[in-house]
């Protein structure tokens, strides 16, 4: 029997562009959605020990949940977000008094350490004499078009609010609804591509839950940390800064940019003991990044750690924040099905 080949077309037009008009729906929604099966999948398990430790009442244990998720996902990025766009003008305002700092002269503490106090104070002096005034013109415009940047994907506050109240609402039908949405997406991989595609499907959500509890906690732990630090230590600007290191974090940047700075400019003006109490610290939140995030991913995905570094730098530079997850993903499934690939090529 010969193929309808105008018939064929035809459906494949009609199915594409279904597809399509669905997609162009669900747009508004989409990344609440996709921020909502994050956190849902990420969190699941511990979602369903709440449960049994609340009488195996799903009901109690998705209130308790959707608590968590407000305390610990989304107050975090609201109020990040909201300090970064709010005080944007500062921001650039800040970069640009640094054309009129200078670094006074090595402390004298410093000179007398052994074997690297020599060395220390050439490279104090190097930087003394080199100053900001060439370099503040320089990240001026960077630091400008950077905080525009990040207000223009973000959008307006309200609009925020409103993603993340959506995200939060869906997140608690998810977890009501958990294993049914995982049946059907276990069910739609054996369809599309048998036990390859089951295997698929669960590595994505094995690689989503290890960056989301990777990424999230480990830049909660750090600011945390950090953000006390700044505020014991009387560095001005503490919480537009800890919000500042809260998105370097996610941005896998870490603190540093923010840290050691502060740390400079403590010992600039003369506060050493404060100083050497941020350096300390600023240790110890640097360490952390290096200690808990490996572990926290390794309980998701067995999985090299360069690839997912890698997804979540390209996935935010794609995709903006959905994408730190979404990267990670699509990377992570692609890398298994490559491997699976070439071995049975190799019999």
């Amino acid at each position: 029997m010969p193929l309808d080949l105008t018939r064929i077309t035809l459906g494949v037009l009609f199915i594409g562009a279904t597809l399509l008009a669905c997609f162009w729906i669900v747009g508004p929604f989409l990344p609440a959605i996709v921020w909502a099966s994050t956190l849902v999948i990420a969190t699941f398990p511990l979602m369903e020990r709440v449960q049994q430790a609340l009488w195996h009442i799903r009901a109690l244990a998705v209130t308790v949940m959707t608590a968590m998720l407000l305390l610990v996902f989304v107050i975090p990025f609201w109020l990040a977000i909201g300090t970064i766009v709010e005080h944007a003008a500062q921001i650039v305002g800040f970069v640009r008094g640094l054309e009129t700092f200078r670094l006074p002269a090595a402390p004298e503490w410093v000179v007398m350490l052994p074997m690297v106090g020599e060395k220390l104070n050439e490279m104090w002096e190097s930087a003394a004499d080199m100053g900001l005034r060439d370099l503040g013109p320089q990240l001026v415009p960077y630091a400008g078009r950077l905080t525009n940047w990040f207000a223009a994907e973000v959008g307006s506050l309200g609009l925020v609010f409103v993603q993340f109240l959506l995200t939060v609402v869906l997140a608690a039908i998810m977890y009501t609804h958990g294993e049914a949405a995982a049946g059907l997406a276990i069910r739609f991989g054996r369809r599309l591509a048998g036990d390859r595609g089951v295997s698929a499907i669960m590595l994505a959500g094995q690689a989503i839950r290890g960056v989301a509890l990777a990424v999230v906690v480990t830049a909660v732990a750090q600011c945390v940390l950090a953000g006390a630090a700044l505020g014991i230590a009387g560095v001005p600007l503490a919480s537009i800064l800890t919000a500042v290191m809260f998105m370097l974090c996610v941005a896998q940047i870490g603190p540093a940019p923010v840290l050691v700075p502060a740390t400079i400019w403590l010992y600039a003006t003369g506060k050493t003991g404060w100083g050497t109490f941020l350096l300390v610290a600023t240790v110890v939140v640097i360490s952390l990044d290096n200690l808990l995030r490996p572990v926290l991913i390794k309980k998701g995905a067995d999985l090299p750690i360069l690839l997912i570094l890698a997804g979540v730098i390209g996935g935010l530079l794609a995709f903006g924040l959905v994408g730190i997850f979404l990267g990670p993903a699509v990377l992570a499934v692609s890398y298994t099905l490559l491997q699976a690939w070439i071995v049975d090529e190799d019999g």
